[in-house]
């Protein structure tokens, strides 16, 4: 009886630890696909994604599980805010396996220094993750994309909040080319508001080792 009263309080001990720890060891699996999605070369921008933003879900943790058990997709390019601390892989599409990683592009055809190139990235309780600092970005910070070939600089001109069924943001401006990156608001489940930031493209440069050390973790 001893034994089972031991083995007993063993077990609640672990799933108490477990339920304490559970959103650190989400939070840690998640920030380490992220630096190992980094540290891999993009490739070319020629494959389908998905693009249904009804099928988009929260971050919870079978999804971190199952991602980082995944066939890892290779990113398309780069993306870093160096005054908030943001440095992600982009991938192509809103798959919910890559959006625990990194950042997805909202539209088929965007293309990095063309158009209005639109990211879609979660906000977790640890604001530090993914999406979740460009709550603290400021006009004039600098937001930097990267594909094979080139990194292109864009300066922030606008943040905003807004509802999450304004999508107008995302839609191409003639005469101007613009990044997008959009995330909700808050961390919390059932969150309505959205946050944006918006850049314009002031230069582009080579993708050579020195103008690529901005994504360096």
């Amino acid at each position: 009886m001893r034994k089972l009263k031991i083995t007993g309080a063993v077990i609640l001990l672990l799933a108490g630890l477990a339920m304490i720890f559970n959103e650190q060891i989400k939070c840690g699996i998640v920030e380490w696909m992220t630096n190992s999605s980094l540290k891999q070369p993009v490739r070319d921008d020629d494959s389908k994604g998905n693009f249904d933003f009804k099928k988009v879900r929260a971050v919870d943790n079978k999804m971190v599980a199952r991602a980082a058990f995944s066939k890892n997709q290779d990113a398309v390019g780069k993306l870093a805010v160096p005054g908030v601390k943001v440095r992600l892989p982009v991938f192509k599409g809103l798959d919910n396996y890559n959006l625990v990683r990194g950042a997805g592009t909202m539209k088929e055809d965007e293309r990095m220094g063309a158009g209005n190139y639109a990211l879609a990235g979660h906000h977790m309780k640890d604001g530090s993750l993914l999406f979740g600092p460009l709550e603290n970005v400021e006009k004039g910070d600098r937001i930097y994309l990267a594909d094979k070939h080139h990194v292109y600089v864009y300066k922030t001109t606008l943040k905003t909040v807004v509802d999450k069924h304004d999508t107008n943001y995302i839609d191409d401006v003639q005469g101007r080319k613009l990044v997008t990156l959009i995330t909700c608001a808050s961390g919390m489940t059932g969150e309505s508001r959205r946050v944006v930031v918006q850049g314009e493209l002031i230069c582009k440069k080579p993708a050579n080792r020195k103008n690529l050390k901005v994504f360096d973790k």
